[in-house]
C-alpha cells in the first residue's frame, strides 16, 4: 500500500534566499553550538573561528539550514540576552557572509530574536514554546520564520518527572493552541513550523511514542522539525554514550521522517543526507541519482 503523508497547508516557502517544497523534500539543520556547556559538544565550537568553521562545514555537508545557538535548553544559571547576543549575532554574521544557507537561531529572548535577525537570520527557534511574551511581535514585524516548540519548563529551571495522560494529543493540543496565539500575533501560519520537542521535559517512553505517533504531530498541517539527534531517549534505549548514538539518532529521524516529519535537525550532516535522501526516494519524493543495476541487457 502506498504510504500517504499528511497535507501540508503551506508547503512552499521562501526561506531567506532559498525556496522549498516541503511536500516533496525534506531540509536538514546542522546544529551550531557556541556554548561552553552544550549537552552534545561540551564547547567544541564555543570559539567563534570553530562555530564558523562548523557551520560552513555543515553548509558543504549537504545542510540546508544551520541552528545557531548561544545557550542550552537544560537547566542552568541563566545568561542575559545581552551576553546571548554577543555569542551568536557574530557567528550569524559571517555565515551570512560566506553562505546563502538558511540561517536560524535557538533563542527564547526575543531581544536575541531581534539582534540576530539584524544580523541575518532568517528562522527563529523558540525550544520555550514562545515564553518570552515579545517575541512574536518581533518576529512578525521582522517577517522572519518562527519554530515552536513543546516544551513546559520555564527557560533554564527544572521539570522533574513530567507527566501525560497521552503525550501526543497533549503535545498536539500544545502545538495547536501556540500556533492560534502566533497568528493572532501577527506570524502567518506559512511562516510557521512546530517542533514536538523529543525530551523537553519528557522522558524517554514519552519521547518514544512521539517518535512512534509522529504523524498525529505532522497531521497539523505546519513542517515539523524533528529534534531528535543525540538526545537520552536513544542512549536510554540502546545503552549508547553521546559519541554512540548516530545510528540510533538516523533510525529516528528515518522514522519521522516517513511519517510526515520536513526537517530534521542534526549533529552529524552528511550521514543524515544520505539517510534523508533515501527516505524521499522510498516515498517516492524523488528519483534516484542514477538507474544502472538490471536495466539492460546484461545483469549489471
Amino acid at each position: 500500500m502506498r504510504h500517504v503523508l499528511p497535507t501540508l497547508t503551506s508547503p512552499l516557502r521562501t526561506i531567506g534566499a532559498r525556496d522549498f517544497d516541503f511536500s516533496q523534500r525534506v531540509a536538514v539543520m546542522a546544529i551550531v553550538n557556541r556554548t561552553p556547556d552544550s549537552f552534545y559538544d561540551r564547547g567544541r565550537t564555543f570559539a567563534l573561528d570553530a562555530a564558523v568553521d562548523a557551520a560552513l562545514a555543515a553548509v558543504e555537508a549537504g545542510a540546508d539550514m544551520v541552528d545557531i545557538g548561544g545557550v542550552p535548553f537544560a537547566p542552568g544559571e541563566p545568561l542575559s540576552a545581552e551576553e546571548e547576543a554577543e555569542r551568536v549575532v557574530p557567528v550569524i554574521e559571517a555565515v551570512r557572509a560566506a553562505s546563502d544557507v538558511v540561517v536560524s537561531v535557538d533563542t527564547f529572548h526575543a531581544e536575541v530574536a531581534r539582534r540576530s535577525i539584524l544580523a541575518g537570520a532568517d528562522v527563529i527557534n523558540d525550544t520555550t514554546g514562545l515564553s518570552d511574551p515579545d517575541m512574536v511581535p518581533v518576529v512578525a514585524e521582522a517577517g522572519a520564520h518562527l519554530v515552536i516548540t513543546h516544551s513546559l519548563a520555564a527557560p533554564r529551571t527544572q521539570y522533574a518527572r513530567p507527566s501525560y495522560s497521552d503525550v501526543v494529543r497533549e503535545v498536539a493540543g500544545f502545538l495547536h493552541e501556540r500556533v492560534a496565539a502566533a497568528v493572532e500575533g501577527g506570524v502567518p501560519e506559512e511562516r510557521l513550523i512546530i517542533d514536538p520537542g523529543p525530551d523537553l521535559n519528557k522522558n524517554t517512553l514519552h519521547t518514544l511514542e512521539l517518535v512512534r505517533r509522529f504523524d498525529e504531530i505532522a497531521a497539523l498541517g505546519l513542517p515539523v522539525l524533528a529534534a531528535l539527534s543525540n538526545k537520552d531517549f536513544i542512549g536510554e534505549t540502546l545503552d549508547a554514550p553521546k559519541s554512540e548514538r548516530l545510528e540510533g539518532s538516523l533510525a529516528a529521524a528515518v522514522t519521522c521522517v516517513l511519517q510526515g516529519a520536513r526537517i530534521v535537525r542534526v549533529h552529524e550532516v552528511a550521514p543524515t543526507v544520505a539517510a534523508v535522501r533515501m527516505a524521499e526516494a522510498i516515498l517516492g519524493l524523488r528519483e534516484p541519482a542514477y538507474l544502472k543495476h538490471n536495466m539492460g541487457d546484461a545483469n549489471d
